[in-house]
């Protein structure tokens, strides 16, 4: 992700690492103690399993929203279009 920011935002953008501490800690300025320990647990959750979909999945999507799925690249073009 941060490639695809750096490519259309032209200029460098970095990865934080896989290590989702110092983000509770910096959320848990302005939001409730339990629920940033949750995003952490969320954040490790995704750093060891990842976000890769069953095999049924991209056609449950595609059939809830009633259009094929896009990139997370199209969607990151489209934000930065509109910036």
């Amino acid at each position: 992700m941060a490639k695809i920011w750096s490519d259309l935002l032209g200029h460098p953008i970095i990865y934080g690492g896989d290590d989702p501490s110092g983000f509770e800690r910096n959320v848990a300025s302005f939001m409730p103690k339990w629920m940033t320990y949750e995003m952490r647990l969320m954040a490790e959750r995704y750093v060891s399993d990842g976000m890769i979909p069953d095999a049924d999945d991209v056609e449950r999507l595609t059939k809830i929203l009633g259009r094929p799925l896009h990139s997370y690249r199209a969607f990151a073009t489209e934000i930065a279009a509109g910036a």
